[in-house]
């Protein structure tokens, strides 16, 4: 049930500039991984529907919603409108499309002797995946909307192969110039062709006044896993434009006005997957294939993300306002979970449990000298909170910055 002063959810939120707060949601790439994110989603969710009714969707409540790769994808069922231009899923429907299309965008080899040596000729020959149900899934989904017309602003990162550079998508930058105004579903197959895993992907832009502009993108995960300084970057970028939405005084620049919750995918870090002594031998192909694992890929995405991660802890812990970022992260995965495509019934079970089982764990932050994640003290009586209970205190946090902008813009 809604709680008295619940604010009506076909409402659009109102602009940064009515309220207090600038609200970003990031979440990491990870392959079938995002069973994870979409758990701890799903979670926020709920306790914002309890603030303000059933009808409450994760985009009511952020500014911005940041995703690389399957954290793109995420984004884009947060944020894709329906027929009524609502977002198309509902937090607790994500874990459910994973479960339901995991295999068959990660259609799962048979096993045999011959296996490991079949895997490492396959993936010379060219992409592990075709990646055709994933596209022509993301293409239903998604239709032929816009990065410009979703129901709240998005940030994907991917990387142009032909520059050699990165290529952010963002819905403020696609209002003001068509030729970044790409589909969703183009981004979305762009963010997520991991290099090895699936194709690169090639597409066209075109302006009412027939300019046309190429994109050869592959994993935005090459140049940003996590994607929240990304996010934060291109909110800056827009106050620096002048752009409407952060007119009459807002302080958007400010960044003890941000409130972050970014979300990772999952780490092997407890397992110690490597060694020097082991990688001191290894040629072109170990560092690109071993044991069913891409560790070059995977050292890349996890330290970027982990960058991603100090970079914005010790920024807000800086200007004192730690509290207004919550960064969710597990870095105890073993065996399968710990890979981004082993999408068997039992693995993807097992990877939603991961994010359940987070949920119960302290807020932690990774130590810079081990790499490791430890508990941050709260000062409380437990000394340390849970990822629970910090997304219920955002939640709250959310839903009266809502309640303020709605307020002041029907006052305005």
């Amino acid at each position: 049930m809604a709680s008295n002063g619940a604010c009506p959810m076909e409402v659009p939120q109102p602009p940064p500039w009515t309220g207090k707060l600038i609200t970003i949601l990031s979440i990491d790439g990870g392959g079938i991984r995002g069973l994870i994110p979409a758990t701890i989603i799903a979670y926020l969710e709920a306790k914002l529907q309890e603030l303000d009714g059933p009808d409450a969707r994760i985009a009511d409540y952020f500014d911005v919603i940041a995703g690389t790769s399957t954290g793109a994808l995420l984004t884009a069922m947060l944020s894709a409108p329906d027929e009524n231009n609502r977002p198309l899923f509902a937090g607790k429907d994500l874990t459910t499309f994973y479960l339901e299309n995991g295999p068959k965008i990660f259609p799962q080899r048979k096993i045999g002797f011959l296996t490991p040596v079949a895997n490492l000729l396959g993936n010379m020959r060219g992409p592990k995946y075709d990646g055709v149900f994933l596209h022509d899934k993301i293409k239903s989904l998604t239709r032929d909307v816009t990065i410009s017309n979703t129901v709240t602003n998005v940030i994907v990162p991917a990387f142009d192969v032909k520059t050699l550079q990165p290529v952010i998508f963002s819905t403020y930058e696609a209002k003001a110039d068509p030729l970044k105004d790409a589909h969703l579903s183009d981004i979305c197959i762009s963010t997520s062709a991991a290099p090895t895993y699936f194709p690169a992907h090639f597409f066209t832009t075109h302006s009412p006044k027939g300019q046309t502009r190429e994109y050869h993108l592959v994993d935005g995960g090459v140049a940003a896993n996590n994607p929240t300084m990304a996010a934060i970057s291109m909110l800056t970028k827009e106050v620096l434009r002048k752009n409407q939405d952060f007119r009459r005084g807002s302080r958007p620049t400010e960044y003890s006005n941000y409130l972050i919750i970014s979300i990772g995918t999952g780490q092997p870090k407890q397992a110690k997957q490597y060694t020097a002594p082991e990688c001191a031998k290894w040629g072109m192909l170990q560092w690109l294939y071993n044991s069913g694992f891409t560790p070059i890929i995977d050292i890349f995405s996890h330290a970027s993300s982990d960058m991603v991660d100090i970079h914005a802890a010790v920024l807000f812990e800086a200007l004192q306002c730690e509290k207004n970022y919550l960064r969710i992260q597990d870095d105890s995965l073993m065996g399968d979970t710990s890979s981004v495509d082993i999408a068997t019934k039992e693995n993807m079970e097992a990877l939603i449990q991961v994010g359940k089982n987070l949920l119960q764990k302290p807020v932690s932050r990774v130590n810079i000298d081990t790499g490791m994640f430890e508990p941050v003290p709260c000062g409380c009586k437990t000394n340390v909170i849970t990822n629970e209970k910090a997304l219920a205190d955002f939640a709250e946090k959310l839903s009266a910055e809502r309640k303020h902008r709605i307020s002041k813009h029907n006052n305005s």
